[in-house]
């Protein structure tokens, strides 16, 4: 029967010097063990644990302090493994000062991998990353020189005659997850979360390497009082129980407990508002006229978001939505709720909505476009001294449909006008984003063009296709110049044939009347 005990007491008994630990949860503090990890923090600080091995898929922290931002203590990590390193820029600047082993791995794919080391398998075999930076031809996804003398974490194997990447299983000595309630004999639920993770899996590791489990709870009940249909974690996985402080137990990190975003209940929704006439509203339109009846759709964050709002302004319906933590259908929440979402049909393990992703069930995707060279590539994961990670981009990308990549077409002070069916370009941006080698290969243009996959990449000024010879031209904003405004302001020559205008209803104030 697990314990009841504090955070302090759970740290303390359970995390040893040179342990591999994996936390649980995504992004903003959905389904994160914040009171634990707050406590591991100081109690590194006062010099144990140290030298700990950390595994994560999703991205935690608020960008600042809070989540994995706890663990950047000089000396408590040796490794890390994760597959999102920007919303915990603490622990980013310890791998940028090399003061850890750190390496960057597809999300989905570590969320997979969770399952495997439970069920004692070797690891997860897959096709995902070959040709991107977590292929260990390119980088291997180590970050740093630490990483890059630690070795190779992933593999490339021939398996049926076809080049795949292995990730191996290792041991998890403790896993700290987070759920709503416990009961006595540490039966858990989760139905105030907003998204369950791959929390089942990360116990189930824990469990059979012969490592331990701690659940962070808003309540414990008497056992015997929850419905045994809500319980997703079962107390034989748990070892310890700690009750947290509901300032350490928000639902994210923009609210403290909303049923919409659990599921609990739905609400009248109304249409999004319309997005002000701009680059934005110009890159959602002309991406929006790639969308299919009855699309399953993942939108990235960002520009890619404004494919909703325009949907909703053009009355398009039958575009399913999902999220890559597991939500399917409803309308994806933003900002510190990103993660969550609102009126869903589902919510899923986020293992099983990878497994989805992975075998092609996105009809179509739309991300963000931050850097993309003359190979088609795309980096949207490394710029400079800043780690910022894949994410599920990998994942994505490789395996939808159809991929839309969707930016402005340069940064950094641009400045564009639409109106009366032409764009006019007020101030020219400072940055070129269309350069001739992307920093970081996080799309490999090269594998999909050899494995014919449909891209696209929209800009508010030219659009673009990647096909077997290349980066071709094939749409251009009426009113910009070919010379002037598209190729003088590349780093690469893209293939010119039959290049035509945009449509001119994108570049008018009055809704498109746009049919799928």
């Amino acid at each position: 029967m697990p314990k009841q005990m504090t955070a302090k007491e759970a740290v303390s008994t359970y995390i040893h010097d040179g342990a591999t630990i994996t936390v649980g949860g995504f992004a903003n503090g959905l389904a994160h063990p914040e009171e634990v990890m707050e406590e591991l923090g100081l109690a590194a600080q006062a010099g144990s644990p140290k030298g700990l091995t950390l595994i994560y898929a999703s991205g935690q922290g608020d960008s600042a302090a809070r989540g994995l931002n706890h663990l950047a203590v000089d000396g408590l990590l040796r490794k890390v493994i994760g597959g999102h390193w920007g919303l915990a820029p603490r622990l980013g600047q310890l791998a940028s000062d090399n003061k850890l082993a750190g390496y960057n791995l597809p999300q989905g794919t570590l969320s997979q991998l969770f399952r495997e080391i439970a069920a004692g398998r070797p690891g997860v075999i897959t096709h995902v990353g070959l040709g991107s930076f977590a292929d260990p031809r390119l980088e291997g996804g180590k970050l740093n020189q630490a990483a890059r003398d630690e070795g190779d974490f992933v593999k490339v194997i021939q398996f049926e005659g076809e080049e795949k990447l292995f990730y191996p299983s290792i041991p998890i000595d403790v896993a700290i997850l987070r759920a709503s309630y416990a009961d006595t004999k540490g039966n858990c639920t989760f139905e105030r979360e907003g998204a369950y993770a791959e929390t089942l899996a990360q116990a189930q590791a824990a469990h059979n390497s012969g490592g331990a489990v701690i659940v962070q709870v808003e309540r414990v009940v008497e056992y015997g009082s929850l419905d045994a249909r809500m319980v997703r974690l079962p107390g034989i996985y748990v070892d310890a129980i700690v009750v947290a402080k509901p300032e350490n137990h928000m639902q994210t990190y923009g609210t403290q407990y909303n049923p919409v975003l659990s599921g609990e209940i739905r609400i009248p929704m109304d249409a999004l508002a319309p997005l002000p006439m701009g680059e934005r509203k110009v890159i959602a339109r002309r991406a929006a006229m790639e969308l299919v009846p009855h699309a399953v759709t993942n939108l990235g964050i960002g520009v890619p978001e404004g494919v909703a709002a325009v949907a909703a302004e053009e009355g398009l319906e039958g575009m399913v939505l999902t999220t890559e933590v597991g939500a399917v259908g409803g309308v994806p929440a933003g900002g510190k709720d990103f993660g969550a979402a609102a009126n869903v049909d589902c919510i899923l393990d986020q293992p099983a909505q990878f497994d989805f992703y992975d075998g092609g069930g996105l009809d179509v995707a739309f991300l963000g476009l931050a850097q993309m060279d003359r190979h088609g590539n795309v980096n949207v994961s490394k710029f400079g001294p800043k780690i910022t990670g894949c994410g599920g981009f990998v994942n994505i990308t490789q395996n939808a449909k159809k991929v839309v990549y969707c930016g402005a077409f340069k940064a950094g002070g641009l400045k564009v006008q639409a109106a009366d069916g032409r764009l006019e370009i007020l101030q020219e941006g400072k940055v070129k984003k269309l350069v001739s080698e992307v920093e970081q290969v996080t799309f490999s243009g090269v594998y999909a063009a050899q494995h014919g996959h449909p891209v696209l990449y929209i800009t508010e000024r030219a659009v673009f296709e990647l096909t077997k010879e290349g980066v071709e031209l094939k749409e251009i904003a009426p009113g910009v110049d070919l010379q002037r405004d598209v190729l003088d302001q590349m780093d690469f020559a893209p293939i010119v044939k039959d290049v035509r205008l945009m449509d001119v209803r994108i570049f008018q104030e009055e809704p498109m009347g746009l049919k799928l």
